[in-house]
């Protein structure tokens, strides 16, 4: 796992990080409120959101030559509270290469998650 500290509350971080995916021109498929949905149920969570986003032509390759890639895309940003930072973790993707045995090629489509997590730790 790769993870990066960034500045800013959790809502701040997710918010830079959907103006970064759409400004790469990536397709945004969700956020999940973990944090959110445990307070609605009386319970408490550190402040937890998942970043799902990806690329369907980059992604789609990698599905067809490993079908159970599909279970890691599309990519995943877990934006999360730990005591007073805020902190993106990801698979990186070498570990999806290697999980999945892809070749250089098809690692390298999901590289832009990198470029994505620095922008954001960068802003």
């Amino acid at each position: 796992m790769t993870t990066k500290n960034v500045s800013g509350s959790v809502d701040e971080a997710v918010a830079r990080l959907t103006e970064v995916i759409a400004a790469k021109g990536l397709k945004l498929f969700a956020v999940f409120d973990h944090s959110g949905e445990a307070r609605a149920n009386g319970l408490e969570l550190r402040d937890t959101k998942v970043v799902v986003f990806g690329s369907p032509v980059a992604g789609t390759p990698v599905m067809e030559a490993a079908p159970l890639a599909a279970l890691d895309l599309p990519l995943k940003v877990l934006v999360w509270r730990d005591g007073d930072e805020t902190k993106l973790t990801y698979a990186s993707p070498a570990e999806l290469a290697e999980r999945y045995g892809l070749s250089d090629e098809l690692a390298a489509r999901l590289a832009g998650i990198d470029a994505v997590t620095d922008a954001v730790a960068e802003g």
